[in-house]
């Protein structure tokens, strides 16, 4: 679960001077029963981060779908009884937390169930493109997906402005140098780097921008120089929901999408108040 600290800052952003609306209008005292259902069918996620926001305010809380559930349209995922204006207090925070993860988590498992389907060894990740971490990659661990790295500091990916700087082999021989504990990973876009790389040492050759006939290619040209066991094979750039299959038919241990938090969509879920308590 992310951590409850993190969480919060979310809900003092959303009410910095508390929630004017309900402190007029609902009376001091009063307990209310809720529930958040799905408006929608797909792979809800966030649900342990909901539970931990209502909680900390005094909300008793009862899961009925768990992170990485299928739900249908209508179904009730969590139950809430407590103080009204808790309740009304946390709601749009715990919906936005629900809705964002789970819009991620639906997609993922879409898309890892289509490239399975064609490639079961084929993994499914996502990428950097997101200023909501914690959440983000939370969410494609859920959907069935990889996270890939969390930040800077997790690994090392040689890319195109770097290699402006260092030459290719140098920039590898650097980053083995450096680590012994941190995994190289090198972007390129010719056969000629994907080959470089690969005999230089790099631990993962992503193939970035590449289309099908040409990672076909680079791997039949890692393969003759019997460097294709040597490395991990990723492919990025100019992957889609519509054509992830053409690239999962090949010869390849990954397929990385920045779609799937650059573009998220929302999962529907919605608060109901549906009486005093």
């Amino acid at each position: 679960m992310i951590s409850l600290s993190y969480l919060i800052r979310f809900l003092e952003e959303d009410a910095p001077f508390g929630d004017v609306t309900s402190e007029a209008v609902v009376p001091e005292g009063i307990n209310a029963r809720a529930v958040i259902i799905a408006k929608q069918e797909g792979v809800i996620a966030g649900v342990e981060e909901a539970k931990a926001l209502f909680e900390h305010f005094g909300v008793e809380v009862k899961v009925r779908k768990r992170d990485g559930e299928k739900v249908k349209k209508g179904e009730v995922i969590l139950e809430l009884t407590g103080d009204a204006r808790a309740i009304l207090l946390v709601e749009r925070t715990a919906l936005n937390v629900m809705g964002r993860m789970s819009g991620i988590a639906t997609e993922v498992r879409r898309l890892v169930d289509r490239v399975k389907a064609v490639n079961p060894k084929v993994r499914v990740a996502g990428t950097r493109k997101t200023l909501l971490k914690p959440l983000d990659k939370r969410a494609i661990l859920i959907g069935g997906g990889e996270p890939h790295r969390f930040s800077l500091s997790d690994a090392m990916l040689i890319k195109d402005n770097h290699l402006a700087l260092v030459p290719l082999e140098e920039a590898i021989q650097r980053a083995k140098a450096f680590s012994v504990y941190k995994v190289v990973e090198v972007e390129v876009e010719t056969i000629e780097d994907a080959l470089k790389a690969a005999k230089a040492g790099a631990d993962v050759v992503m193939l970035d921008n590449m289309s099908p006939a040409e990672i076909a290619e680079t791997i039949a040209a890692l393969k003759r120089e019997g460097l294709r066991d040597r490395v991990k094979i990723e492919v990025s750039g100019g992957i889609t929901p519509e054509n992830i299959e053409e690239y999962a038919r090949l010869d390849i241990d990954i397929i990385s999408l920045g779609y799937l938090t650059h573009s998220v969509k929302n999962f529907d879920v919605s608060l109901e108040i549906i009486g005093k308590a």
